[in-house]
C-alpha cells in the first residue's frame, strides 16, 4: 500500500473543517523499518520490541489521537549519505532503499491504523519526519496544521537520530512535543543520553 516513491506537488490536502477536538494531538511514529530493527543493515537493539509496543499502544490508545502517522526513510540515490566506509555520523551503510525489504515497515508494526505515511531522503540525507512528504506531496507540518493538531507524541527509531531531529523540529514549528521513551530505542547509550538532554532543554517532554 505504501510503496510509491512518487511525491507530486501538494495541491489539495484533506482538511478537517470540523470543530477541533479537545486533545488536538497526533501520534508520529518514526522509521519503524526493517533496516533499523535487529537483522537490518542499521539495526537498533530493541527495535523489534519497539515495533510491538507501538502496535499494542495503538490498539489500546489509538482512539485518543486525532491523527496517527508514520515516517520512513525511503532512499533512491541519497549521494554521500551512503558510503562503503561510513563514519556513522554523516555517512552510513546502504539502508532503506525503495523497493527493498529493508525499506518496508517492520512486520510487527500494525500499519492499518495509520492515517498517512511520510517518506524522506529520496535523493539526500533526511533525519526529521518534518523533511518528509506523503503521497500527495504534502509535508508533515502541512497535514498537522490542516487537521488542527497542536501537540505531537513521538515514538520510534532511533532516539538519538531521527526521533531527536523530529522532536526538535516539532518544537521549532510551534507544536507541543512529547517523546514516549519506552517506545523508542537509540543506537548508542551516550548519544541517546545526549539526545534526551538536548530534547528536554529544547522543551520536549520525556514520558516513560
Amino acid at each position: 500500500m505504501y510503496d510509491q516513491p512518487l511525491v507530486p506537488t501538494c495541491t489539495s490536502a484533506t482538511a478537517n473543517n470540523d470543530p477541533v477536538a479537545q486533545t488536538n494531538r497526533a501520534l508520529v511514529i518514526v522509521d519503524l523499518q526493517n533496516d533499523f530493527c535487529e537483522g537490518g543493515s542499521l539495526g537498533v537493539d530493541g527495535g523489534t520490541e519497539v515495533a510491538r509496543r507501538v502496535s499494542d499502544y495503538m490498539a489500546e490508545h489509538g482512539d485518543e489521537y486525532d491523527l496517527i502517522v508514520a515516517s520512513r526513510d525511503y532512499h533512491v540515490e541519497p549521494g554521500g549519505h551512503f558510503s562503503d566506509m561510513p563514519d556513522f555520523q554523516d555517512s552510513w551503510p546502504v539502508h532503506c532503499v525503495v523497493g527493498t525489504t529493508g525499506a518496508a515497515f517492520h512486520p510487527d508494526f500494525t500499519v492499518e491504523r495509520l492515517d498517512d505515511v511520510f517518506s524522506k531522503g529520496a535523493y539526500s540525507a533526511a533525519y526529521s519526519a518534518f523533511d518528509a512528504v506523503d503521497d500527495d506531496g504534502c509535508t508533515l507540518e502541512q497535514v498537522l496544521r490542516e487537521r488542527g493538531i497542536e501537540a505531537v507524541d513521538l515514538v520510534g527509531l532511533a532516539t538519538d537520530y531521527c526521533v531527536r531531529s523530529t522532536a526538535l523540529d516539532a518544537v521549532r514549528a510551534g507544536f507541543t512535543a512529547r517523546v514516549l521513551t519506552d517506545m523508542a530505542a537509540g543506537v548508542k547509550r551516550d548519544t541517546t543520553a545526549a539526545a534526551l538532554d538536548e530534547m528536554a532543554t529544547a522543551g520536549v517532554k520525556l514520558v516513560g
